[in-house]
């Protein structure tokens, strides 16, 4: 797919590795609308930034838990950008619970974790599908976690969730061909905003990993563009861990 007058829409878009994914694909031509619940400056920043690039941008408010926001947002966004080409699910929450406190983790955080990492990703799948089928193609590509493949994270519910995306991006890639092709991203750590209070456990990933660094969010993003050019790729899940878990 080639990006030039192609629209994204990308969930979490205002900071991290949803921002990163933005910038990259607006640099080759598309127009992006940029989903946040709480950050909305980081959001319009975002979108600023896109619009010196010369190509419109827009943000919207929506909780992707929440099935009418989301269905509600896929319409705006195609009222006002003409359409919808890639979705990329970079929303996502956490709590950090130590994997032998069980009862640590309540039921009020598994609904939360769950609700936005797992079933918010279906919501928005489910909601850019019959745009994505009327245009004839489209991509979507979902943001995991190694935690999803190695069982270890920021806590078992986490680990749960991104394990349950690769699990539903299959689904989907078999449900929605050939028009729609579907993805995951599966990073390590990433080193953003929302990490860098944890110095000492970037360090303790950078001394276990291969390639003797971290992630940084542009990593994440050069694997986004290659699955949104890379029209006969479906259903894959690509690890973006500098050799972590291999």
């Amino acid at each position: 797919m080639e990006l030039k007058g192609k629209v994204a829409l990308i969930t979490g878009g205002g900071t991290g590795i949803g921002r990163a994914i933005a910038l990259s694909f607006a640099r080759e031509g598309a127009s992006v609308a940029i989903n946040y619940s709480r950050s909305e400056k980081d959001a319009d920043s975002t979108v600023q930034d896109i619009n010196n690039l010369g190509v419109s941008a827009m943000s919207i408010k929506a909780d992707v838990s929440n099935d009418s926001q989301v269905r509600e947002m896929v319409d705006k966004v195609v009222s006002e950008l003409g359409r919808i080409d890639i979705l990329v699910n970079s929303a996502g929450t956490t709590f950090f619970v130590n994997a032998d406190d069980l009862d640590g983790l309540t039921e009020e955080m598994w609904d939360k974790i769950l609700d936005v990492n797992l079933k918010g990703t279906f919501f928005c799948c489910r909601a850019v599908v019959p745009e994505m089928k009327k245009n004839g193609c489209g991509s979507i590509i979902n943001i995991s976690s190694i935690a999803g493949i190695s069982g270890v994270g920021s806590s078992i519910a986490y680990s749960a969730s991104k394990a349950g995306v690769i699990c539903l991006t299959k689904s989907l890639a078999r449900t929605l061909a050939p028009e729609i092709r579907v993805n995951t991203i599966a990073p390590g750590f990433v080193d953003t905003r929302w990490t860098s209070d944890w110095p000492e456990y970037k360090e303790m990933h950078e001394k276990a990993t291969p390639m003797r660094r971290v992630a940084n969010a542009e990593d994440v993003a050069v694997s986004a563009m290659y699955l949104v050019h890379s029209d006969f790729v479906t259903g894959q899940v690509i690890i973006v861990d500098g050799g972590r878990i291999m």
